[in-house]
């Protein structure tokens, strides 16, 4: 009562837009909870018909983002103008859209090499010359480097996913095995990176210094790829046959190798992925015309088909990015952020919550870079109360949502996986993503040993 008659005195005060405000405040408190329910529909369904059929894409995934789009209109309070706006402005994030387009451009290259035969005689190399025993390792170490010049780690499972799964079908290996392989790689090199988006998002938004930030990180990621790579020799390929020298993969042509290994080392010079795989289809189509592998209109219908079969991969994308911003809007994440910033009590505690708040933003939205933008903000407003140094901050954030979406099953990064090898047993991929657990278990000896 006092403070109203305190505001009523106030000169030009506008008492009909003040209780309006406050209306809102309340209403928004009030529906904070109700707000995360578009969310955990989608990962009921998606982790539900995943158990159910023993296959988590069996219930195709872009219809599960679908149902839980609707349930979002539905439940929202607000015009359905505004939210539907709210959904394509989630969408067509820039974010969303640069994984969009990799994916139709990976598409279009892995046909069209596909098309010249540069899979095939990749593989047959790799058969002829490698023993199949150090394919993990081969693929771990590979995609680290390719992840870290890119700084993209989803752009890399597109490059590398034709040539990888092959090996594993003509090798029968384990396909989780493999996937995780290129998996945990793909994560070393973008968490490092120093183009990398969650890199710049998280030196940024903490205003960190990227060298400092590196060096935080790099004690913890370096030794942790170390001790993977030894564990990944030490597993071996233990269900791969051995086709060392067998004659039968000798048939193949170096030069159709050059798409593969231009896409490459142009991306590990830095050139933007788009870019890289851009020449990789017309290289590509160079090689093709010369040897007679296919004419104009053969090459125009490949890329096309490479287009198209990406078409599920595009509108996962694109509904999941519009998802979590209605999601993210309507105060779902900030009601999972203030619950856990409720329980950081102590300095001891408070990286570890910084990294619970990126693991849930990411979780919610699934895109790492987002969810360090989302957690940012309140991580460095607890690291100023409990005096924890920026670097600190910037490397558990980057860690953490490095972790999560590594592993989410609706991330990008297992989409592109899946898109290449639908055969692969999610919970083994999980097992299998050893460098992506040991960095966890390295970060919580890490925060808990207090070196900051």
């Amino acid at each position: 009562m006092g403070y109203l008659i305190l505001i009523n005195t106030l000169p030009n005060f506008d008492k009909h837009q003040f209780c309006f405000a406050i209306k809102q405040a309340i209403t928004m408190q009030k529906t904070t909870i109700i707000s995360i329910i578009p969310l955990l529909v989608f990962v009921a369904l998606f982790l539900g018909s995943g158990l159910y059929f023993d296959n988590f894409y069996s219930l195709p995934a872009p219809i599960i983002a679908l149902f839980s789009v609707v349930v979002a209109l539905l439940i929202y309070r607000a015009p359905m103008k505004e939210k539907i706006g709210l959904f394509f402005k989630g969408a067509g994030d820039s974010n969303v859209l640069q994984m969009c387009m990799i994916a139709l451009l990976a598409g279009a290259f892995a046909s069209v090499a596909n098309a010249l035969g540069s899979t095939h005689s990749i593989v047959n190399m790799g058969m002829y010359y490698i023993s199949p025993e150090y394919f993990p390792v081969g693929i771990f170490i590979i995609a680290s480097f390719l992840s870290f010049a890119t700084g993209t780690s989803v752009g890399t499972i597109m490059t590398l996913s034709p040539i990888v799964f092959d090996l594993a079908t003509q090798s029968q290996s384990n396909t989780a095995l493999i996937g995780a392989s290129l998996l945990s790689g793909a994560m070393f090199g973008d968490n490092l990176s120093l183009i990398s988006d969650t890199t710049i998002a998280a030196t940024q938004s903490v205003g960190c210094q990227m060298n400092e930030k590196m060096k935080a990180n790099a004690k913890i990621a370096i030794p942790m790829a170390i001790l993977a790579v030894i564990i990944l020799l030490l597993i071996g390929n233990p269900d791969a046959e051995n086709h060392l020298h067998n004659q039968s993969y000798s048939d193949f042509n170096a030069v159709l190798i050059l798409p593969y290994v231009a896409v490459v080392v142009i991306a590990l010079f830095g050139v933007n992925v788009f870019v890289s795989l851009f020449l990789g289809i017309l290289i590509s189509g160079v090689i093709g015309f010369t040897y007679g592998k296919f004419h104009f209109l053969q090459f125009a219908t490949d890329i096309h088909k490479g287009f198209m079969g990406m078409a599920d991969t595009f509108f996962l994308y694109f509904i999941i990015g519009g998802l979590a911003f209605l999601v993210e809007h309507f105060g779902g994440i900030r009601f999972l952020m203030n619950l856990i910033t409720q329980r950081i009590k102590s300095g001891s505690s408070a990286l570890l919550g910084m990294g619970f708040l990126v693991t849930v933003a990411d979780v919610c939205v699934a895109n790492n870079t987002v969810a360090i933008l989302i957690a940012s903000k309140t991580s460095k407003t607890i690291a100023e109360q409990f005096k924890i140094p920026l670097r600190s901050v910037a490397s558990v954030l980057d860690i953490f949502s490095c972790y999560a979406q590594g592993l989410i099953p609706y991330g990008a990064q297992v989409i592109a996986l899946y898109k290449f090898a639908d055969t692969i047993d999610y919970p083994q991929l999980v097992m299998y993503a050893i460098y992506l657990h040991l960095l966890l278990i390295g970060t919580l000896g890490y925060i808990y040993m207090g070196k900051k």
